[in-house]
């Protein structure tokens, strides 16, 4: 069942050559208002809605601006006049790198040139709706930390409906990923944290069949200022690509 998550390893490398910026308030509301509307407005019995309050009260958003976000989100905030909407966006990035971008905006116009002037200016371009989105297929993943038993994992994985997890063992404060049908996340998470494991996350993720080894320093540069520019938009939620870093790469990015 151990599995092997190209992304996960991904974000880990590009971590190593490149601090992860936090997100926004906006973008941690916006995430608040997008899990409440895909599914019930209470965090006990919705996983992503209760891991994106989690990261913002981390961040310091007041608690009044995590309320109002939910209820724009199950859609009973009286004074709501935004129209927002959930959008992917494809593209490519130097060296031929697909790129997937979860957006959630109330103006697709605004997003869509945001998103096209930030892949000019680092070597990529904006593409049509499909032009990549068929190398990614999108998985629930439960993010765990602390001491992992793996036998204890396996087991408890398989009784929630997990597919494959992944033990990582260069990552700062997580111990494994479970992955599953994106409709099992809620069920999957709860049976990990009854066991009890430490869920750190839950969230869906779109995980590239393919991947394209980066060897070329510039290019390997230029990808890494297209995520940080994409992902410093407030309309973007996340940032998804197929790219992996050459190990000499890496060293000479570091």
């Amino acid at each position: 069942m151990a599995g092997h998550s190209k992304w996960a390893n991904i974000k880990r490398q590009k971590a190593r050559v490149d601090a992860k910026k936090g997100k926004t308030f906006t973008q941690l509301s916006r995430a608040i208002i997008v899990a409440a509307r895909n599914g019930l407005p209470d965090p006990s019995g919705n996983v992503q809605l209760r891991t994106a309050i989690d990261k913002a009260k981390a961040a310091g958003i007041p608690n009044d601006n995590i309320d109002r976000a939910i209820a724009k989100g199950a859609g009973t905030y009286a004074n709501d006049s935004d129209n927002y909407e959930a959008i992917r966006y494809e593209g490519y990035g130097p060296g031929g790198v697909a790129v997937l971008i979860e957006a959630f905006t109330d103006n697709r116009n605004r997003t869509a040139a945001d998103l096209r002037a930030a892949f000019s200016k680092n070597g990529g371009n904006l593409g049509e709706t499909g032009c990549v989105s068929w190398m990614f297929e999108q998985k629930g993943v439960v993010c765990l930390a602390g001491e992992i038993h793996e036998e204890t994992l396996l087991e408890m994985a398989i009784a929630g409906g997990g597919e494959t997890y992944e033990l990582l063992t260069d990552a700062e404060d997580l111990s494994a990923e479970v992955f599953t049908e994106v409709t099992n996340l809620d069920h999957l998470s709860q049976t990990l944290q009854n066991h009890p494991f430490t869920v750190k996350d839950a969230e869906l993720r779109w995980i590239p069949s393919t991947s394209i080894t980066l060897d070329d320093l510039e290019h390997g540069k230029a990808m890494l200022k297209l995520i940080d520019a994409l992902e410093a938009l407030d309309d973007v939620q996340n940032v998804t690509t197929n790219f992996e870093l050459d190990d000499e790469l890496i060293t000479q990015l570091t």
